[in-house]
């Protein structure tokens, strides 16, 4: 059983953030029947569904209705989120079994003071709604060093305009029950033309999550954005095979081993952290 599987709707994003590292693979997005094949595949292997992997969830038209069908499967469904569409789509999410909402806050930081306090009110008017609705709202702050003195602008509108206890913790801030912020470091992903970190690396990819890129192509990595570590395509081929096939136990050898089993790996600043 994964801990997670990170299940990419869209490779879509409305926004060009610069912490993100972006895909060149072409636009798409992922069908209902598609979407109810993948759920059907993933019974038995996880509980929590992360909708996405590259791309904006909330751009997809659909996400309403994937959020229901999950929640129906049995799944706890997870969106992680630029939060720049929330006022607009989600108060549609609320009522549909949504377990958890990751809200990368740092999407701004490079807008104008006013942007950036319209956004932030619009983040947390949703995570007031949401928490009175049961759903966990987590706010990250994964900019530490790169933040150019916005970290203390974003902390006391967020304190202004979503009261709470704001106690720390090791991660960051309890705001209340169910609503967190969360600290983080800026990382480098993993990209070949990135520099090599040698062979000696960990990671828990493939060992807690893997995931489900929209064209229904199974990486080992939530950092795979390009698919490049291709294991097999779950709408071609039955999803426990590909988990369980001669490359994917090839890295997960790997990785107890302490070893790089991928090219990519070696490129990955990520990993690093382990």
């Amino acid at each position: 059983m994964y801990s997670r599987v990170y299940v990419e709707i869209t490779n879509h994003c409305n926004m060009r953030c610069s912490f993100c590292h972006g895909h060149s693979r072409a636009p798409r997005q992922m069908a209902r029947e598609e979407y109810a094949h993948i759920l059907q595949q993933l019974h038995g292997k996880t509980e929590y569904i992360y909708h996405h992997l590259m791309g904006e969830p909330l751009v997809h038209s659909l996400l309403p209705e994937f959020i229901q069908m999950a929640a129906q499967a049995g799944f706890h469904p997870m969106i992680t989120t630029n939060g720049t569409l929330l006022d607009s789509r989600g108060d549609a999410l609320l009522d549909q079994g949504l377990h958890k909402v990751n809200i990368s806050v740092h999407s701004f930081e490079k807008g104008t003071p006013d942007t950036h306090a319209g956004y932030l009110r619009k983040i947390a008017d949703f995570a007031h709604k949401a928490n009175q609705r049961g759903t966990i709202i987590s706010l990250r702050l994964w900019n530490n060093g790169f933040d150019e003195g916005r970290n203390d602008q974003t902390l006391d509108l967020l304190k202004q305009y979503l009261p709470g206890q704001w106690t720390p913790n090791t991660r960051g801030y309890r705001i209340r029950d169910g609503v967190f912020l969360e600290w983080g470091d800026r990382f480098d992903w993993p990209d070949l033309k990135a520099p090599d970190y040698g062979n000696r690396i960990y990671c828990h990819g493939l060992q807690d999550h893997f995931g489900i890129l929209c064209d229904g192509t199974v990486v080992p990595c939530c950092l795979d954005s390009d698919g490049v570590i291709a294991l097999g395509n779950v709408f071609q081929e039955d999803l426990s095979g590909i988990l369980s096939s001669p490359r994917a136990n090839a890295i997960r050898e790997g990785f107890h081993c302490r070893k790089a089993p991928e090219d990519l790996c070696r490129h990955c600043g990520y990993a690093q952290k382990f």
